[in-house]
């Protein structure tokens, strides 16, 4: 039998273990461009890590899961982080693990909202896109370059996510 999971909001300290949140935060806002431009600033850091990785921009377009949801798997990429940020507005769900013995621990659900976009950290355990309901679009920011930088997990049980409440 499944275990199921809890979804929680995302925020900025409870992900924190996994990497950054992305979102407007005033304690980072600069006004450039004359006055006309709010820019916050420094909301996370790319990593790309290894000889001859480049940082590059991508386009992912999700498919919305059905629920209750399986989690079966989890992925992780040692070489670099890897930023989600979405351009439909919608909310959508990110599944992210702590390390355990080079392994997922029991993974944690964060509901994000369609304003808030995520930086995993090089390294972090997580599930792929989950959007809610529709397709969405999302920014992608991650790295490129030589050397393996996808390592998959494949749970002997799975873990059972139901229905969010977005």
């Amino acid at each position: 039998m499944p275990k199921t999971l809890s979804i929680r909001p995302l925020t900025r300290d409870a992900f924190l273990p996994f990497g950054q949140v992305i979102e407007a935060d005033l304690s980072t806002l600069k006004l450039i461009n004359g006055g006309n431009t709010e820019r916050f600033h420094a909301l996370g850091e790319a990593e790309a890590l290894g000889e001859g990785a480049r940082v590059i921009l991508n386009l992912f377009r999700g498919k919305p899961r059905a629920f209750p949801y399986s989690v079966t798997m989890m992925e992780r990429h040692p070489f670099g982080s890897q930023s989600f940020s979405p351009l439909s507005g919608k909310p959508y769900l990110v599944v992210v693990s702590e390390d355990e013995s080079g392994r997922p621990a029991m993974p944690q659900v964060f509901l994000a909202r369609g304003d808030q976009g995520v930086n995993y950290a090089a390294n972090v355990w997580h599930h792929p896109l989950m959007t809610i309901g529709e397709i969405c679009d999302f920014l992608v920011v991650d790295r490129d370059g030589p050397g393996n930088n996808l390592e998959e997990f494949f749970f002997d049980q799975p873990f059972l996510i139901s229905e969010p409440n977005s």
